[in-house]
């Protein structure tokens, strides 16, 4: 639970919004007491069984393929270093640190749970990396996404080791430098603590986390572009009215055009062609449409949350301590279900950039866009307008559709077959946050081509939500006139989508 700047873990349950706060905002994490308590009652457990002379998974044995491999308990440190050197094995581009952060964070929260075996002073340590910004370097490839993320979580393990590199405010350093300049000991890790830091789908579950984050605010801007196009193209929001989408009561549809109907109330320009002399009968798919594309990724949105509450709810490790004192081996670690919901948003992310592209596109034609010049431009033949804009959207589109093929449907067999079939859940992850950047992209494109096609309305006024979007667009964009270096405004409008400073200002002149 978040209190004011504190994430508090081990007490309850993390929520998407404690990961958030702790990933993008280094809110600072303090260990319940009870989560102490919890800790070590389960290390003497595990102290116990280390003592057997029978082994015991995890304990007193190798990993994986050579479980049957007794280690007498001299070698057993040996053991555990040699286990997160080995798989600290990523390859690649660095991850972000936001990323990072989050698996760091979700690692501690199984670590709190008094059912992995660790000692006190391992809880300690990750709470303490966390709070001094260390941010261990974990690589782009190297997870399949069961057994847990095992590579990206012992590089995290190997940093708290003292070994590798960390960035510390941007700076890249040694781990043991960083370590001694936070004051923290380096871990020697012993029995089942090795396994403890490895056996999680820590990387892609804070990667899930975040994209439902990104993606609540994406959705709603969607349904606010997609108002400002209805708006700009003289299309109708009666398709929109709440009778008719509890016709087909889908909760994210209806939602979807509860939105379009606030941005779209009191528009002028909505309400100059009402009547039956527009002459229409229906507007296009892309346009009517939107509140059923858009609600079908609502939809999805939600049930991926559902999945992600219940993994956040998760103790992931093998073995575990079970609440009667029990060690168990389970699998519990294996990536399906987050893997699974990774694919569907990526999914959804491509149709609801399709559908914007579509309206995108609809705006710059002068056979459709109801009396605007072509491509928007400014002297015609002279001026190309936003004709490449448009480009660039269906670049994305394009890539986000090969970015929607599923991960989860992928099982290569690793482990001299004892890991045979895997959910590449990590991978699923690092695709959807590509995905939704080109979402936040597409999007823009839309947002600054609605906004110049509502500019040239006049002298019909926009409504009080697009236009105060529209004015806010201004503030980082040229408006219509000849043409002029257009990058820098695209970059600028999708840094508006991102950071949350459209759907602000919509959400201040609407009522929603």
């Amino acid at each position: 639970m978040q209190h004011s700047s504190s994430v508090i873990v081990g007490a309850a349950p993390l929520t998407t919004a404690d990961v958030v706060a702790v990933a993008r905002r280094s809110a600072r994490v303090e260990i319940a007491e009870s989560a102490r308590e919890r800790v070590t009652s389960a290390r003497a457990v595990i102290d116990g069984l280390a003592a057997d002379p029978h082994p015991h998974y995890g304990v007193s044995t190798g990993f994986g393929a050579l479980a049957t491999t007794f280690i007498a308990p001299e070698r057993r440190r040996q053991l555990q270093a040699s286990l997160i050197r080995s798989h600290a094995a990523g390859t690649g581009a660095e991850v972000e640190t936001e990323v990072v952060r989050a698996l760091q964070l979700l690692r501690l929260q199984t670590l709190a749970s008094g059912h992995t075996g660790v000692r006190p002073v391992v809880v300690d340590t990750y709470a303490a990396m966390l709070n001094a910004g260390i941010t261990p370097v974990v690589r782009e490839y190297g997870s399949l996404g069961c057994s847990g993320d095992l590579a990206p979580l012992a590089h995290v393990a190997l940093a708290a080791m003292g070994e590798g590199e960390v960035r510390v405010s941007g700076a890249l350093m040694p781990a043991a430098e960083a370590l001694a300049a936070a004051g923290i000991e380096p871990l020697v890790l012993v029995e089942k603590e090795g396994l403890a830091l490895v056996n999680g789908t820590d990387g892609m579950l804070g990667m899930l986390l975040l994209a439902l984050h990104d993606l609540d605010e994406l959705l709603c801007t969607a349904d606010l572009a997609a108002a400002m196009s209805v708006e700009s193209q003289l299309g109708t929001d009666a398709v929109f009215a709440a009778d008719l989408m509890a016709l087909r009561p889908q909760a994210g549809q209806a939602e979807s055009a509860a939105n379009l109907r606030a941005f779209l109330a009191g528009s002028p320009i909505v309400a100059s062609h009402k009547g039956p002399e527009d002459g229409r009968v229906q507007d296009a798919y892309s346009l009517r449409c939107s509140p059923q594309v858009h609600g079908a990724a609502r939809d999805t949105l939600a049930h991926a949350a559902t999945i992600a509450g219940r993994e956040l709810a998760s103790v992931v490790d093998n073995p575990i301590i079970t609440s009667d004192g029990r060690i168990e081996s389970n699998g519990n670690f294996h990536g399906a279900p987050v893997a699974v919901v990774l694919d569907f948003l990526a999914i959804s992310v491509a149709d609801v950039a399709s559908v914007s592209e579509r309206r995108t596109d609809r705006a710059l034609d002068p056979a459709r866009n109801r009396g605007l010049p072509p491509f928007l431009a400014h002297e015609v033949g002279v001026d190309s307008g936003l004709m490449i804009a448009q480009y660039a959207a269906a670049g994305i589109v394009s890539e986000l559709k090969r970015l929607a093929v599923p991960a989860s449907v992928d099982s290569i067999p690793s482990s001299a077959m004892q890991e045979d079939h895997v959910s590449m859940g990590w991978a699923g992850a690092r695709k959807l946050r590509r995905g939704i950047d080109g979402l936040a992209r597409v999007l823009a494109i839309e947002i600054l081509t609605a906004a110049r096609a509502l500019d040239l309305r006049a002298p019909l006024a926009a409504g009080p939500v697009t236009g105060a979007v529209r004015d806010l667009v201004r503030t980082a964009a040229e408006g219509p006139g000849p043409d002029h270096f257009l990058s820098p405004d695209l970059e600028a409008v999708t840094e508006l989508v991102r950071s949350g400073a459209v759907l602000r200002t919509a959400k201040e002149h609407a009522n929603v």
